[in-house]
């Protein structure tokens, strides 16, 4: 995994860089997870990529040697379906961004962020189209934020099985829309995604 962006921070005169990436945007249901990591200069864990080019079992195998480094800093943002809801998805998901940043046991100089926006923060941030696939440390919090979020969407399986959230985590995957025709909506759902928003009757 590249560490170009995050050296030319350090070359700046940032000591502290976090990367941040979000899972859980295009998902019917469920929460927008995002992660904030912070890798120390010179560390390169092999395998890190995109989380979305891993499976399930690589990332957790690289879940586990991230959280576990001692010189590993990351932490979480979690913004749930109601929110999203009332903000719209993108905002939420930049929300959670900033609520993983917020969360980092030391505040970062520099932020790398995954995508073409920037979360609403003051700490200097750099927007990286398609970075959790150019900079190992956004590539080490997508891989944080898709396991954790997997994880969530495992346990709300137990809750309501009929959707089938173990499998496709709230993806719209034709077995998870018929299951929405069928069951209706549950209460993780997000009312303002398709098609759900059509199944629930407005009040009067």
């Amino acid at each position: 995994m590249q560490t170009e962006l995050e050296e030319m921070a350090f070359q700046e005169g940032y000591q502290i860089i976090a990367g941040v990436d979000e899972a859980g945007r295009g998902p019917l249901a469920g929460p927008v997870v995002a992660a904030a990591c912070v890798l120390p200069r010179g560390l390169v864990i092999k395998g890190i990529d995109d989380s979305k080019k891993l499976t399930p079992k690589e990332r957790k195998e690289l879940y586990c040697t991230l959280v576990a480094h001692p010189e590993v800093d990351f932490a979480v943002g979690v913004v749930e379906h109601q929110q999203i809801d009332l903000m719209n998805i993108l905002q939420a998901s930049l929300e959670a961004m900033a609520i993983a940043v917020k969360n980092l046991a030391v505040a970062p100089h520099f932020l790398l962020i995954d995508g073409n926006q920037l979360p609403p923060t003051e700490v200097p941030s750099k927007a990286v189209v398609k970075g959790d696939s150019l900079s190992q440390s956004i590539g080490a919090a997508s891989i944080i934020a898709k396991h954790l979020r997997d994880q969530m969407m495992m346990q709300f399986h137990l809750e309501w099985p009929e959707y089938g959230f173990d499998k496709h985590k709230g993806y719209a995957t034709q077995s998870h829309i018929q299951a929405i025709h069928q069951h209706g909506p549950c209460p993780i759902h997000r009312q303002s995604f398709e098609p759900i928003k059509s199944k629930i009757k407005p009040s009067i």
